[in-house]
């Protein structure tokens, strides 16, 4: 997993993105995705009715278990309620593997390569670790593969990777996931990159929600968005720069900036709720090459984050509680 480029993100298979998530093609989403070599799920109980969907889509494809891995999420359950406790969160592993592999026939293919502790910035450090400790417990009694957390802010994950790291009794993490945090409008995650592996021993950075959480794209930022009314008028002006270029998309030089300055470090994990929205990024992954932007598309990008952007690059918005035992966060 620690080698993969991409990972199908589920979390698009949920009321926030889509009204009706059952009409959505997810059979045929998940096939192109397999047949293009993409073989990481991400998901969440979070999502809606994301597990069950991921769960029924692989039960009619049928594909080994040695040729595709899921990564999945504990602890979150709606908005604004979570459920770190040890008892919770072993339900909710339990819960996930028989929704997303319910239909394996063999009992020793019933394990998830992944699972992270979610949006773990909304928790104390007390609550946090607890969880952990369950989820290292599922590791060794093999229903886990792998153990990480997830969220958005990325000091504060820098920070509980760190003190796992020093605890005796937990240890380093395995992976990391934030949303948000490594695209056009924000790069921050890059900034932590090699504090990740060199502090923490961190094995898999992920880097999800390449456009933001609809933050960058043609269309208007979906309503949800936390971001500040500011950051909304300054992406409005790049979006308008963007038409002005010929043959420029905003959403296709987001995906682009994104993959090329992630490429070499981990996988980004991408949602999609359309198999041509999937071959719209494909096709800007065979733009890349390498780990540099072609000169154009470097220009338009020195101009959006100098010029356009200017204090509003890096701009973050508020997540999640105050931590006491990290006092400079």
């Amino acid at each position: 997993m620690e080698d993969c480029k991409i990972i199908l993100g589920c979390a698009t298979f949920n009321t926030q993105y889509n009204d009706v998530p059952e009409s959505l093609p997810v059979v045929e989403i998940m096939k192109k995705a397999f047949g293009d070599g993409i073989n990481v799920i991400d998901t969440s109980p979070y999502y809606g009715p994301s597990e069950i969907l991921v769960g029924e889509a692989l039960a009619k494809i049928k594909p080994r278990r040695s040729t595709f891995q899921i990564c999945t999420k504990a602890g979150r359950i709606t908005e604004n309620e979570f459920n770190y406790s040890p008892e919770h969160i072993r339900f909710s592993v339990k819960r996930s593997i028989e929704r997303l592999l319910g239909w394996c026939p063999d009992e020793t293919e019933k394990y998830l390569d992944l699972v992270y502790l979610h949006d773990v910035e909304f928790q104390t450090l007390n609550d946090i670790t607890g969880a952990i400790k369950e989820l290292m417990i599922l590791k060794k009694e093999g229903f886990i593969k792998r153990v990480g957390i997830s969220g958005y802010p990325v000091k504060f994950l820098y920070e509980v990777s760190k003190y796992c790291k020093e605890s005796r009794d937990i240890g380093p993490l395995d992976c990391v996931l934030s949303y948000c945090n490594m695209n056009l409008q924000n790069n921050t995650l890059d900034m932590y990159y090699h504090r990740f592996k060199n502090d923490c021993g961190i094995r898999m950075i992920s880097n999800a929600s390449i456009l933001s959480m609809s933050l960058l794209r043609e269309e208007e930022t979906r309503s949800f968005h936390p971001c500040s009314s500011e950051l909304r008028q300054a992406i409005e002006k790049v979006v308008e720069y963007c038409r002005d270029q010929e043959g420029i998309r905003l959403s296709d030089l987001a995906i682009r900036y994104a993959f090329t300055n992630w490429i070499n470090k981990g996988p980004t994990v991408i949602g999609v709720s359309k198999v041509e929205e999937l071959e719209r990024i494909l096709e800007n992954m065979l733009l890349i090459k390498g780990d540099e932007l072609n000169n154009e598309d470097e220009r338009i990008v020195r101009h959006i984050q100098q010029e356009i952007l200017q204090d509003h690059f890096n701009e973050t918005w508020d997540s999640g509680i105050a931590h006491p035992e990290f006092t400079d966060i």
